[in-house]
C-alpha cells in the first residue's frame, strides 16, 4: 500500500468500529456475502483486513489477516484473539502456506502497484485458490462525497478507481483468470421492508444491476503446465446411469477411450423394464480383463441418485458422467479430461448447441426448453451457460466431497442431478468450463425424458436456484 496512506490508517485506527457501526448495513452486507462465497473449513487470508470484523464473521478456522497498519492490527488481535494477525505489507508476503481463498475487500483502491500485488499472491496460491476482489462502484463516487460532506461517512483520500475490466486485465497480467464477477447492494441504507424489496429483488435485474454500490470479481492461478505433464496426471472415473439401454451398454465399453493415469468405468443400473442389468454384468465378466469396471444398482429412482451412487463408488481423481444412451459420444470425454487436468477448467459442462446435431437428436421444443434454461441459468449464476441440460459433466472428486458436504444447503432438490452439480459447483466458486461436442441421435431405445412433466421440475429448480442463489 502506498506509504502516504499509512498516517491515515494509523490516525483512524481508533474509530473505524465507530464509523463501520455507523453504516452497518453496508458492512454487514458485505460479511454476508463473502460467508457466502467462501467454503467452511476453508483457509482465508485477508489482505487489508483493517479490524478483523469480516474474517470473523467467516464460518471457518483457518483464518489469517494482514494489514500495513498496526493500529488496525493491534485493535484486531484484542477484538479476535482467536484469528491469527500480521502486520505485513501487501507488496511483500511472507506466508509459507498456500490458502484456499485470499480477500481483498475494498482494498485495492489504495494500492500503489495493484498488478505487484496480484503477482505477490501467488506466493500464497495453489492451483485452486480462489481470490475474491470487492470495490466500489465508481459511479457513487458523488454520493460518497456528499455523504462525507455530511458526516455521515467517514472522510477518506483520494483513491484508485477502476472498472471491472481493468481489475480483470490486472488479474490477467499478474497469472490469474478472473471468471466470475457481479454487484450487488443498491441501497447501502437500512430503512425496515423497503431496504430488503430494493437489494435482494431489484439489484438483481438489469440496468438496475449496473448502479450498484459493490462489484465483485473471483479469480484463479491460470495454468502454466505443459501438456506432457498433464496428460498422465490424474486418474479418471467415467460413470454411466443406464436405465432401459441394454443395446449400448457393450458399445459403451468399447468406445470408451483411455484418459489420464487410469480410466475406471462405473455401471449403476436404475430400475429398467429390459434386460439392462443383465446386460451390464455380461458385459463386466467379459471385459473385466481389459478394462476397469464396476457395477451397481441404485436403490433409489433418478439420474440424479444414480449420479450420486456412482460418485461415491469412484476411486479416480476426476469424475465424469456419460449418458448411456450415447448420445454425447465418449470419444468426446477426452476433452473434458485435457480442459481439467490443464487447469483450465474445475468443472466442465458439455454443450450440444455449438455443433449441428444429427436430425432426430433433439426434438424441436427441447431446444427452445434448453435455450430457455441456459439463459436463466446465466443470469442466476453471473456465469454464461449455453446449455444447462447435456448430461456429460466433469468434476474432481476433492471439489465433489466439498459440494457434497454443502449440499445442505441446496437440499436433495434435483432428480436429474444436473442442477445439483451445477448449483453446488457455481457455491464453491468452481470454474466452469463449456466444451462443445457432437450431439447423436440415439441408435437404441427412446428418451426417459418427459418434455412438458419434466419441463415444469426444471423451472421449479430455476425458481428454487433464484432464491438460493440469487436474491439473497
Amino acid at each position: 500500500m502506498m506509504k502516504k496512506y499509512l498516517q491515515f490508517f494509523e490516525s483512524m485506527a481508533p474509530e473505524r468500529d465507530k464509523w463501520k457501526r455507523k453504516n452497518w448495513y453496508y458492512w454487514e452486507d458485505l460479511e454476508n456475502f463473502c460467508c457466502f462465497l467462501v467454503s467452511e473449513n476453508a483457509s482465508v487470508l485477508e489482505v487489508g483486513c483493517g479490524t478483523g470484523d469480516l474474517l470473523a464473521s467467516l464460518k471457518t478456522r483457518d483464518r489469517a489477516g494482514i494489514d500495513y497498519s498496526s493500529g488496525m492490527i493491534e485493535i484486531a488481535r484484542k477484538k479476535y484473539p482467536d484469528i491469527d494477525f500480521f502486520c505485513m505489507e501487501a507488496e511483500e508476503l511472507t506466508f509459507d502456506k498456500p490458502f484456499d481463498y485470499i480477500i481483498l475487500s475494498n482494498t485495492i483502491g489504495y494500492l500503489e502497484d495493484i498488478q505487484r500485488v496480484f503477482s505477490e499472491l501467488k506466493k500464497v496460491c495453489h492451483p485452486h485458490t480462489k481470490i475474491i476482489v470487492t470495490y466500489y462502484n465508481f459511479l457513487w463516487q458523488p454520493v460518497l462525497n456528499i455523504a462525507e460532506h455530511l458526516g455521515l461517512r467517514m472522510k477518506q483520500p483520494e483513491q484508485n478507481w477502476l472498472s471491472g475490466p481493468d481489475i480483470n486485465n490486472l488479474l490477467y497480467q499478474a497469472g490469474f483468470d478472473a471468471f466470475k464477477g457481479g454487484e450487488r447492494l443498491l441501497f447501502p441504507v437500512y430503512i425496515p421492508l423497503l431496504s430488503m424489496g430494493i437489494n435482494k429483488y431489484i439489484a438483481k435485474l438489469p440496468f438496475f444491476r449496473k448502479l450498484c454500490i459493490t462489484n465483485y470479481t473471483i479469480a484463479k492461478p491460470l495454468p502454466i503446465q505443459s501438456e506432457e505433464k498433464f496428460k498422465g496426471k490424474y486418474s479418471v472415473s467415467v460413470i454411466i446411469p443406464a436405465r432401459n439401454e441394454s443395446g449400448n451398454i457393450e458399445n459403451a465399453i468399447q468406445r470408451m477411450p483411455f484418459m489420464g493415469r487410469h480410466t475406471e468405468i462405473i455401471f449403476v443400473e436404475g430400475n429398467s423394464s429390459d434386460d439392462t442389468w443383465w446386460k451390464i454384468q455380461e458385459v463386466f465378466e467379459k471385459y473385466k480383463g481389459a478394462y476397469d469396471i464396476k457395477i451397481a444398482q441404485q436403490e433409489g429412482k433418478g439420474k440424479g441418485d444414480a449420479v450420486r451412487k456412482g460418485f461415491d463408488m469412484a476411486s479416480g481423481d476426476i469424475l465424469m458422467i456419460l449418458d448411456a444412451d450415447l448420445t454425447v459420444p465418449p470419444e468426446d470425454l477426452p476433452k473434458f479430461y485435457d480442459s481439467m487436468a490443464s487447469g483450465k477448467g474445475e468443472f466442465i459442462n458439455g454443450s450440444r448447441l455449438v455443433y449441428n446435431m444429427d436430425k432426430k437428436a433433439m426434438r424441436f421444443l427441447n431446444i427452445l426448453g434448453n435455450k430457455f434454461f441456459s439463459m436463466m441459468f446465466t443470469w442466476l449464476l453471473d456465469q454464461r451457460f449455453k446449455d444447462t441440460l447435456c448430461g456429460t459433466k466433469a468434476i474432481f472428486k476433492c471439489d465433489y466431497e466439498q459440494l457434497k458436504n454443502g449440499r445442505s444447503y441446496f437440499g436433495e432438490f434435483d432428480p436429474f442431478g444436473d442442477f445439483d452439480l451445477i448449483l453446488g459447483a457455481s457455491k464453491l466458486n468452481l470454474k466452469i468450463v463449456e466444451i462443445p461436442i457432437r450431439y447423436k441421435e440415439r441408435t437404441y431405445g427412446s428418451t426417459n425424458i418427459s418434455r412438458f412433466k419434466h419441463g415444469l421440475i426444471l423451472l421449479r429448480m430455476c425458481l428454487f436456484a433464484s432464491r438460493k442463489i440469487k436474491f439473497i
